[in-house]
């Protein structure tokens, strides 16, 4: 049996992995990635205020069914979109105060709903978060497509390009990724208000008249003169539109462990500074867009009609906000470069609310037991590096089978985010009845209705947007939420059985079991292939262990070789039985197992040591220059009960050469020390007593 290898990769990966995220930080330096609210806003509020680059948009594509008449109603829809907007805001400052520790939705539903409800907004929300980097960057790609024409011709692989940046900046750290995007964020904002001002102090002060490129166009309407029972579910199918301008709101509850204290107070404040917002951004570029006579289609090319003639395939069809602010800017100024660049550039940012909540949320359902264990760690640098890498591979995924086109991607948007939105806020109507019925101070009991008024007048406005938006986006993608959901929820439900199951199996009893019973005898079995330095180590370990019965075990696979095993064996008088498996199909693992399972059948109450020597390397293209079916043969046998593998290691050279390397450099950390914590604080081993 030949050794197996042991590969040394951290200088292969060590160097890359420092240039792309940094150095790695120690665990007590978590406290200095904490978030001021000014770098909190742009980090957890960046989708809802992007949003109001295509919200607008989205509302006005809906209507174009109905033709240029029925855009007279955008204004009241931006209005009802307001009042939700206000009213989520509002319902979740509660949820912030009552629940600060970060399980947001999740945990309100678990504590007051029960634990069914909790993994149904678990599963709402890992969607919309793997939605909103979708939707997002295929939006952003979108308007920056219109400057660049190569980004349009390759969507999918620029939009895959923008989610591994994005996923590499979020890998470096919370605060580190929230520096770089709160510039661009501020700028984004500021470009809009100073548009939305810019744009009134004209129309109203000067009578300028402000024409957007399509102020000529035509539209011709899919369904001419709706009316009825056709014209409400067409306004309500746009107000669903327009509510993508709510999601990334339940991303701030999330998020609350990641505040300055007081954490509570900083993300409350952040929530409100949210919504006043998005909501002024939001109705400012719909009442611009009305102003400057903005025309969208949802088919432009046979809908858009420019004197009297079909616009055709190769018209783009440029953002609300985009021509909005050529209207108000003129085309190609100053101004309308910055803001047009800064929407793209945000719109690429707007994800990284889904950054920073998916790999929390999955954190805490990985402490739950619903998904693995490998979400609850945090990497180099103290962020949830395996649940950044997974929301980013889902994106991708998203991103490949939809094509990058945000106008399908958003028919999939939202329906998770009101799922929990609902679910949440009747979390904290039950909360709050719970508190009242033992609550016995009078100006507690008035805080504790007051608030439960706002969660109950959210949970039902939230619940009969939801209705909404099933009943006018199932047909047109919001199916496939769903489906996401269920196999989320699904999938999270198989995981907690699991570790329930393993759990179980594994607890240690009361009273005496065969676990802790010694065995009767140990028999050892030494694994070789020929006599070298790591055989003889093997066996003098082996010697040294004191077991019932030893002997050495190789399989004959080239009867020379054997031959020639056997010969200096015996020519070293090696006092360790040799004994030859038969292999007439050359085969080296299942002689062994059957040996191995045969020796376990004669002796049931015994133990099997299994000893195999191996190699430790120093470069990679080592490991795969040496045998390894020593490697399938230690798998296989850990599926054996009653057998125990022992790994008997031999350094060659090329591994001390590595370990020289790396210690020559400065900070030098082991795998694995930043999550064990620093040398000095963890416990040191206990000596051995003392003889005498």
């Amino acid at each position: 049996m030949r050794p197996l290898t042991i590969l040394s990769v951290s200088k292969l990966t060590d160097l890359p992995k420092r240039i792309l995220i940094g150095r790695a930080l120690r665990s007590d330096r978590l406290g200095e990635t904490l978030l001021p609210k000014r770098i909190a806003l742009p980090v957890f509020a960046s989708d809802p205020l992007s949003s109001v680059a295509y919200a607008p948009g989205e509302v006005l594509l809906v209507l174009s069914i109905a033709g240029v008449s029925a855009y007279h109603f955008s204004p009241w829809i931006a209005l009802a979109v307001v009042v939700l907007m206000f009213t989520v805001v509002a319902s979740y400052r509660q949820n912030v105060h009552a629940y600060p520790s970060g399980g947001g939705d999740y945990e309100v539903a678990t504590t007051n709903l029960g634990p069914r409800a909790g993994l149904t907004v678990a599963s709402a929300l890992l969607v919309d978060y793997v939605l909103t980097v979708a939707v997002s960057i295929a939006s952003g790609i979108e308007n920056l497509g219109s400057a660049v024409p190569f980004v349009v011709e390759h969507k999918v692989l620029c939009a895959t390009a923008v989610i591994v940046l994005l996923t590499l900046m979020n890998l470096r750290g919370v605060k580190e990724s929230g520096k770089l995007f709160a510039i661009p964020t501020y700028v984004f904002v500021t470009g809009v208000f100073l548009m939305i001002a810019w744009g009134a102090f004209r129309g109203l002060v000067l009578g300028d008249e402000m024409k957007a490129p399509t102020a000529d166009f035509e539209i011709k309407p899919e369904h001419q003169g709706l009316a009825g029972f056709a014209l409400v579910f067409l306004l309500l199918r746009a107000f669903s539109s327009g509510c993508a301008a709510l999601t990334g709101v339940e991303a701030i509850s999330n998020g609350v462990p990641a505040f300055r204290k007081p954490k509570s107070k900083n993300a409350a404040t952040t929530l409100a500074m949210m919504g006043l917002l998005a909501v002024t951004m939001f109705c400012g570029i719909i009442a611009l867009a009305m102003t400057t006579n903005v025309r969208m289609a949802e088919n432009p090319a046979k809908d858009l009609f420019d004197n009297g003639v079909a616009v055709g395939s190769d018209y783009v069809q440029n953002p609300v906000i985009s021509q909005v602010a050529e209207a108000v800017f003129g085309d190609g100024s100053f101004l309308f470069i910055v803001l047009a660049a800064a929407t793209a550039l945000v719109l690429f940012l707007a994800a990284n609310t889904a950054y920073n909540g998916f790999p929390l949320l999955g954190s805490i359902l990985a402490q739950d037991r619903y998904l693995p264990r490998q979400l609850h760690t945090r990497g180099d640098r103290l962020a949830f590096s395996n649940g950044i890498v997974l929301l980013a591979g889902a994106a991708i995924l998203l991103v490949w089978v939809y094509g990058a086109d945000s106008t399908r991607l958003i028919q999939l948007y939202i329906v998770g985010v009101f799922v929990s939105f609902t679910l949440s806020q009747t979390g904290m109507v039950r909360h709050w009845n719970r508190h009242l019925a033992t609550e016995k101070d009078q100006a507690k009991r008035r805080h504790m209705v007051r608030s439960r008024a706002i969660n109950a007048f959210g949970a039902f406005f939230t619940g009969l947007v939801l209705v909404v938006v099933l009943s006018t986006k199932f047909t047109h993608g919001a199916w496939v939420a769903l489906l996401g959901m269920v196999i989320f929820y699904a999938t999270m439900s198989a995981i907690r059985k699991h570790y329930d199951r393993v759990a179980a199996e594994i607890a240690a009893p009361e009273g005496p079991s065969d676990d802790s019973v010694r065995p009767s005898r140990v028999h050892s079995v030494v694994l070789i292939s020929k006599i070298h330095r790591p055989t003889l180590r093997a066996l003098a370990y082996a010697k040294l262990m004191r077991s019932d019965t030893l002997e050495a075990l190789s399989v004959k696979v080239d009867a020379a070789e054997t031959k020639a095993l056997r010969e200096e064996w015996e020519r070293r008088g090696i006092t360790v039985p040799l004994k030859v498996l038969d292999s007439p199909y050359r085969e080296v693992t299942r002689p062994v197992i059957e040996y191995v399972k045969g020796l376990r059948r004669e002796s049931p109450r015994d133990v099997v040591s299994v000893i195999i020597p191996e190699y430790v390397v120093g470069h990679w293209y080592e490991h795969l220059l040496h045998n390894q079916s020593a490697l399938r043969l230690k798998g296989r046998l850990l599926f054996t009960p009653g057998v125990m593998v022992t790994s008997v290691p031999y350094q060659l050279e090329s591994s001390e050469a590595a370990k020289k390397r790396a210690g020559k450099r400065q900070n030098w950390n082991a795998p694995g020390s930043v999550r064990r914590g620093p040398a000095e604080q963890r416990p040191k081993e206990p000596s051995a007593p003392k003889k005498g």
